[in-house]
């Protein structure tokens, strides 16, 4: 692991995080890794429940908390108590953000507000990660990422395409993107508070953003007014949208300017194809794109996964090979430039990470950190603070 020494990009910033599960914890989890000191706060106990998701060598470091709190401290604190409130006052008097994803009727009952934070560091940033944003009528509801993608039309997805009954994507596809709506909104506002000095009140909510994600190119037929009532982009919906089979295997085809595709045809030995008035413009081809994609299926078996991306690759057509999920881990691209990483925690032992995938030329992002276990920094925090054994 490096040195702190190392800065990234929010060096000096300082993030007080009672977030936990997956959305929260990845959003400060990409903030920790661009160089902000990110103190995760857990209650007594057994702590964040991520920490026992999936077996592990030490019982609280599960796979997906490790993959998602390193470069953190973790100290143990219990908000409940007086104690707990002195030692959360005292760490947010020297904080730049409170980021927690706690209802707020909860933070209010401990004291922890935006208006009582704001009074303990006037400029801070409170980033508040919840369900549903405040005056609707599901704002004190609880919501994981499975009620989002249910009621943000995500998982109808699914049903438009097969004609079945709808589904979830095999994914914490919501968690992990609201995160990232949480990781830019604070980002921003630590941003404004650099240009004016104002620090203020940030809400990410889950249902509102995931369907802001999710409606970009699925509102389509009801974007002008009035709507024609076709709800989700006809290419992504599709039945036939998905890795072809070739005669070893399956691949990724994407061909997408004119030429690109008449090309492709000519390669499968199917020249004609694009001469149909069906195909022939791009507009065409979004009408029926059912027909297309089953003529691609047709020509994609001509040949094995390794002649098609040769030939491809000389062409310059967009197309990928389809990885198995342990492919990926193997994958000849993510090796070369070092996407997967061993480490050695000094507890848990040998473990693979992923390395931050966005390159900064002068700050760049980097691991310094293990994930920790329970509580692990809480005595060196806290006499950080002048709070020791007497508090």
């Amino acid at each position: 692991m490096p040195e702190d020494t190392v800065k990234g990009p929010l060096s000096g910033v300082r993030i007080v995080d009672m977030s936990s599960v997956v959305l929260g914890p990845f959003a400060t989890l990409i903030l920790a890794d661009l160089g902000a000191e990110v103190i995760k706060i857990e209650p007594p106990g057994r702590g964040d429940t991520m920490r026992y998701a999936g077996k592990s060598p030490t019982g609280d470091l599960g796979p997906i908390y490790m993959a998602l709190n390193r470069n953190k401290q973790a100290i143990t604190l219990d908000g409940k108590t007086e104690e707990g409130r002195a030692q959360l006052t005292a760490l947010l008097k020297g904080a730049d953000v409170f980021f927690h994803n706690v209802r707020l009727a909860g933070m209010a009952r401990m004291g922890f507000d935006y208006e009582a934070v704001r009074s303990i560091r006037p400029d801070i940033i409170y980033v508040h990660c919840a369900g549903f944003g405040q005056g609707g009528p599901y704002e004190h509801r609880q919501a994981y990422d499975d009620l989002i993608q249910g009621a943000s039309g995500f998982a109808a997805l699914n049903a438009m395409r097969s004609g079945g009954d709808p589904e979830y994507a095999p994914s914490l596809v919501a968690d992990k993107t609201v995160g990232l709506f949480a990781t830019y909104a604070t980002i921003a506002a630590l941003y404004h508070r650099e240009r004016t000095g104002e620090g203020q009140f940030v809400q990410v909510p889950m249902l509102e953003s995931f369907t802001f994600f999710n409606m970009v190119e699925n509102l389509y037929g009801e974007t002008f007014l009035p709507g024609n009532g076709k709800l989700a982009y006809t290419r992504s919906i599709n039945a036939n949208r998905r890795p072809y089979r070739t005669k070893d295997g399956y691949i990724g085809l994407v061909p997408y300017s004119d030429d690109q595709w008449a090309q492709f045809f000519e390669m499968g030995g199917r020249a004609g194809v694009f001469e149909d008035p069906r195909f022939s413009t791009y507009e065409a081809r979004t009408e029926h794109i059912t027909e297309l994609y089953a003529i691609i299926g047709e020509v994609a078996l001509q040949k094995t996964t390794d002649e098609w991306l040769a030939l491809l690759d000389a062409a310059n057509i967009p197309a990928m090979k389809y990885n198995e999920m342990s492919d990926v881990l193997t994958d000849p691209h993510l090796k070369a430039v070092g996407f997967f990483e061993n480490a050695e925690h000094p507890e848990a032992g040998a473990y693979r990470a992923m390395t931050h995938p966005v390159a900064f030329s002068r700050t760049p992002a980097c691991i310094r950190r293990h994930p920790p276990r329970h509580g692990a920094d809480t005595e060196t925090v806290l006499e950080s603070l002048g709070l020791g054994d007497e508090t």
